[in-house]
């Protein structure tokens, strides 16, 4: 049976992996990365320096593919934004169903019988930005993949240091106050208006700055862009003192480095 390794490498910092995901390393044979192009490509560079400084235990393969692009024209919400992302899931299925079985042996093979040279490959890994359970699609592929029923494989998901958890520690803060829920939604939802029985509340794939949508509540924010990585960028303030500055920050940083991630936690009294 083929044995996957879901790997959270944490939010930037190669020094947010755990020593599971270090172990987990070190017992694959081949490493599947994405490449979303090149404005994008310190994302492969981070992963490719995990690799070199911890997957040092065994010899492993790396193959790369191409990202399968997102229709970013149907994102206006509802069903049009629901399809857009169903579709973006499947092609990214078709693709991860191909390369784990053109490139993971089914361990099967035993040695003298002739087999393909993989035969002896059969633990992959994919390794995911943050945390594999919060907002990132790689475990419903693989559910998807596997209700399939073409490909056959078993896996495992070992946790990453969040870009919310790495938010969090930044700004020295708790996500939330005694017996008060802390909720975590996306700016698209937070434009819809404040979360119901939530007085913290986290923002996550904000692309269009909905925090302007609260600016008479007047919350607290604590904003971070690149959290853990070289390019970090931490604000921190009323929103109404603050927001224009982070407005302009962003645009900065999306202008010079192509792309942006970054996540914010807005805290109501």
């Amino acid at each position: 049976m083929r044995k996957i390794y879901v790997i959270g490498i944490g939010a930037g910092d190669p020094d947010h992996l755990t020593l599971q995901a270090v172990k987990a390393l070190n017992e694959v044979d081949v490493f599947f990365l994405l490449d979303k192009g090149t404005e994008k490509s310190d994302l492969i560079r981070l992963r490719h320096e995990i690799l070199e400084r911890h997957a040092t235990g065994r010899p492993h393969r790396l193959v790369e593919a191409r990202d399968p692009d997102r229709d970013r024209d149907r994102t206006a919400g509802g069903a049009a934004y629901a399809g857009a992302v169903d579709d973006w899931r499947g092609r990214r299925a078709d693709l991860y169903a191909r390369m784990i079985t053109d490139e993971l042996g089914d361990g099967t093979t035993e040695a003298g019988d002739g087999g393909s040279d993989t035969g002896d490959r059969s633990v992959g890994a994919f390794l995911v930005w943050g945390d594999p359970s919060l907002y990132d699609s790689t475990l419903a592929i693989l559910e998807e993949i596997l209700e399939r029923g073409t490909v056959h494989f078993e896996y495992e998901v070992i946790p990453g240091i969040s870009s919310v958890s790495a938010l969090a520690a930044k700004h020295r803060i708790g996500l939330n106050r005694v017996a008060r829920p802390v909720q975590i939604t996306t700016g698209r939802r937070l434009a819809e208006g404040w979360p119901q029985d939530a007085d913290d509340v986290v923002v996550m794939l904000d692309a269009h700055q909905s925090f302007r949508h609260h600016l008479a509540d007047d919350p607290v924010i604590y904003w971070g862009a690149y959290v853990g990585t070289e390019d970090e960028i931490l604000v921190s303030g009323r929103l109404s003192e603050v927001a224009g500055r982070i407005e302009e920050l962003r645009a900065e940083a999306r202008a010079r480095k192509g792309w942006i991630m970054d996540t914010y936690l807005l805290r109501r009294d």
